[in-house]
């Protein structure tokens, strides 16, 4: 009858034995990083100053959405954040007179994304 402590075969136990004979973990590097005024967000992303985030309801049959103006964003960069904001907060959006506009009331979760992705003052109308 199998061992009931052990139910299933396990393949690193002839391995246990060796762990003595490994040598030491060489101690982390300890690398003094300076801080400097480097903006946030993803390495070869343009800063972007400001952005401006309301919510409107207006005209859009009284459902919420979220808008984020004075992007100064090309139209390719404006379309790659839409698809960046649309996949983190799982909601749909389009692209209208130049503003993203974002499904849902988003004004809570929103301005941690743009900070994170380079802006540098984020304005909750």
């Amino acid at each position: 009858m199998p061992d009931e402590k052990k139910p299933f075969h396990n393949p690193f136990a002839a391995l246990a034995g060796l762990k003595s004979s490994l040598p030491e973990r060489p101690a982390p590097a300890v690398t003094a990083v300076k801080k400097s005024a480097a903006t946030p967000g993803p390495p070869g992303v343009k800063p972007v100053a400001r952005a401006v985030v309301r919510m409107e309801r207006s005209g859009r049959g009284g459902k919420d959405v979220t808008v984020v103006e004075h992007l100064d964003l090309s139209a390719v960069d404006r379309e790659r954040w839409l698809k960046a904001l649309k996949g983190a907060l799982g909601c749909g959006g389009l692209i209208e007179d130049g503003a993203i506009v974002l499904q849902g009331d988003q004004r809570d979760r929103l301005p941690k994304l743009l900070v994170a992705r380079g802006v540098r003052k984020v304005t909750v109308a």
